[in-house]
């Protein structure tokens, strides 16, 4: 056996891409917490939702498709972030509900209302209305979205390795959060004005929620999830306490500066927002290129026998492998941007097969290898 073909091998069986999510696993606890989370969370919904369902209506369904389409656009952003050792629909599905359901109605609701209480005896009620959120919410709604992606570890501990497994399923629970979040902020909305114009005031909600929701709990959770499995170190090598820590850390703290932006002070309103979201979109490129450095290993290591044999050139394994740096320098060397893509999805659709293959020889292998040879003209 080749060096490449062991490297192949060692790539397949640490990354564990190609291993089947499954749900439903009755014999492991964590699937009953998970179960018992979102089971809560759904009879919370139901209970904080059905009393005014009818009267509220039309915000409730104003809300839900507002933010369904919403939803559109950051699953194919996401979906085009899951490209190097890429997580099944199943396991990102199961994210998204943890987030929506058991992170938002089980943890969130009643710890947040808690934890705001202790604030009031502690610092006052002025204190607890000014800072009781930036000081409540980063706390609970972090600590609640990264237990799903411990309670995910538990199901597929063979699928959730890296530190770049935890940004792409932190982004999804995030997400599941966020959008179930503004779904309550619509309702919320409605109810404190009576039912009076619930259209208007959805659309409003909308807005306001939507644009800001590039830097929200998305970004929070894949920046906290990523930091979370740099603590855990469960790929070997990649384990770093300190910058784990210091990267849940800074998730914490742009929570809480979104939440009591209104009272820090110290630059205009008008400019605070963009300045606090500047930073927080450096820090999350920073962390997904630090993150993604052991899956663009093992895509390289998993196609290097390809390599070797000629089927995939250097130029493109070094795209398919890299950034976005690394895509456009192949644009350019290949002059057709339409090409080139092809070309990348050719090649990383050929990594997948062979995940899936174990790095055997089967049908679908061969079928992809020479989808990568013809679009390379070769």
């Amino acid at each position: 056996m080749t060096a490449a073909k062991t490297a192949q091998l060692t790539a397949i069986g640490q990354s564990g891409w190609g291993q089947p999510f499954r749900l439903f696993q009755p014999q492991n606890l964590a699937f009953w917490v998970y179960a018992a989370g979102v089971g809560a969370g759904a009879l919370a919904v139901l209970r904080y939702f059905g009393p005014g369902a009818d009267f509220y209506r039309p915000a409730l369904t104003g809300g839900v498709l507002l933010f369904g389409l919403y939803l559109v656009p950051w699953l194919l952003l996401l979906r085009r972030q899951n490209r190097y050792t890429a997580q099944p629909g199943g396991l990102l599905a199961a994210a998204f509900c943890w987030g929506g359901v058991a992170a938002t109605f089980w943890i969130a609701l009643p710890a947040n209302s808690a934890l705001l209480e202790i604030w009031a005896k502690v610092g006052g009620t002025r204190f607890a209305a000014d800072w009781g959120a930036g000081l409540a919410a980063p706390i609970n709604e972090e600590i609640g979205k990264a237990l799903g992606l411990v309670l995910l570890i538990g199901l597929a501990p063979r699928l959730v390795r890296g530190a770049y497994d935890g940004f792409i399923i932190g982004a999804f629970i995030g997400l599941g959060f966020q959008v179930f979040e503004d779904v309550l902020y619509v309702y919320n909305g409605a109810a404190q004005s009576f039912g009076v114009d619930q259209i208007g005031s959805s659309l409003q909600i909308f807005v306001v929620r939507g644009a800001t929701g590039i830097v929200s709990h998305a970004l929070f959770s894949a920046i906290f999830c990523a930091g979370l499995m740099w603590v855990i170190g469960r790929t070997p090598g990649e384990r770093n306490v300190a910058r784990g820590l210091l990267t849940m850390l800074a998730a914490m703290v742009f929570h809480f500066a979104w939440d009591d932006m209104g009272v820090i002070g110290g630059v205009p309103a008008v400019v605070l927002p963009f300045l606090i979201g500047a930073v927080e979109l450096w820090t999350l490129f920073y962390v997904m290129r630090h993150a993604a450095r052991q899956e663009r290993a093992w895509i390289r290591d998993l196609l290097a026998p390809e390599a070797e044999t000629g089927v995939v050139d250097p130029a493109l394994l070094s795209a398919v492998s890299g950034l976005r740096r690394e895509r456009k320098a192949f644009r350019k060397l290949v002059r057709n941007r339409r090409r080139a893509r092809h070309l990348v999805e050719a090649a990383g659709d050929l990594a997948r097969e062979l995940a899936l293959a174990g790095g055997h020889e089967t049908a679908r292998v061969a079928h992809a290898r020479a989808e990568v040879l013809r679009l390379r003209g070769a």
